[in-house]
């Protein structure tokens, strides 16, 4: 099995990327938060410069429905060494929706597919695709197959929801097999995989997946893929990976606050790994210096028990 680790906005940077891979690894490609402008700002260059990204097979994720902008990036993309990039088709969130881009293009199958039809045509990389399977109906998905059966997508990552479900209810299983049906280029499986047990129920359904992407279990829990992969686990290094993340901010930051904002997303993550934590978790939350958010989270290390789910624990 072939694991990816999910690009989450804000959460999955270069300095979480480099860091989960010096501590943990098994992850065979690491997508990049998603790049949504014509030009790269400065943060989002050093995200995908090829020094920060040693060692690990990153692909650029980018954003649009504009196919100048996605071939623009692809341009200067492509002047950094890369010759991948993957199309989010799949972010549910309302704010990208109402702006037609992410999930929100499915629910225009033809400007979609004139956009894929541009893009293909011209674009000098090979194209990877995010996607969901429709916005409100199940049914959608039989069109966004005949679509996608067009062009050659070097890989479809499919997370088998509609964007109204947002991360909420059971996956779609059967819209992923009718992928494997249909579509001839490479599948990944993306949805709710947070334990060996997950994993195994999904392949009871699923023999064929290959690949699978995580996310937010993997968030929650950095052991994951060693887990998945039934290799040994020590949760000792969770503190040296977590502090190497908290200087990796600190160092290219300005004020305590700005790495604190990233650092507690974080721990709306890392948090549900603890038991017992609530009331230093509380306290990371309203720290507002990283002294005493040290202190907090010293303190949660110290005093909590890590929970690492068995091979039998849904989780």
């Amino acid at each position: 099995m072939n694991y990816y680790m999910a690009p989450m906005e804000g959460l999955t940077t270069y300095i979480f990327r480099n860091a989960f891979h010096q501590y943990y690894g098994g992850i065979d490609k690491y997508f990049t938060p998603f790049l949504c402008n014509r030009h790269m700002s400065s943060r989002e260059k050093n995200d995908i410069l090829p020094e920060h990204n040693r060692g690990m097979c990153t692909i650029p994720q980018i954003l649009t429905n504009k196919a100048e902008d996605f071939l623009s990036l692809c341009q200067d993309l492509s002047s950094y060494g890369y010759d991948t990039v993957n199309l989010n088709l799949g972010c549910p969130s309302g704010t990208v929706v109402a702006k037609g881009r992410g999930a929100g293009f499915l629910s225009c199958p033809d400007e979609l597919d004139a956009f894929l039809d541009e893009i293909f045509s011209r674009c000098p990389l090979s194209i990877s695709i995010k996607t969901r399977i429709g916005m409100e109906q199940e049914s959608e998905w039989e069109t966004l197959l005949s679509l996608y059966q067009k062009y050659p997508i070097a890989e479809l990552i499919i997370h088998p929801r509609l964007q109204k479900e947002g991360y909420g209810g059971t996956p779609h299983l059967s819209a992923y097999k009718r992928a494997e049906e249909m579509l001839s280029c490479p599948l990944c499986y993306n949805g709710d995989i947070t334990s060996p047990a997950t994993q195994e129920k999904t392949l009871k359904t699923l023999p064929g997946i290959k690949t699978i992407m995580l996310g937010r279990g993997l968030l929650k829990n950095p052991l994951l893929p060693a887990l998945l992969r039934q290799e040994n686990t020590d949760s000792s290094t969770l503190k040296s990976f977590h502090d190497t993340i908290l200087d990796g901010y600190l160092s290219i930051m300005s004020g305590d606050m700005n790495t604190l904002y990233k650092m507690k997303d974080l721990w709306t993550f890392f948090g549900q790994s603890f038991d017992g934590a609530e009331k230093y978790l509380k306290a990371i939350r309203k720290a507002r210096t990283v002294t005493d958010y040290r202190l907090a989270v010293n303190a949660i290390f110290r005093t909590c028990r890590v929970i690492l789910p068995a091979p039998s624990d849904p989780w």
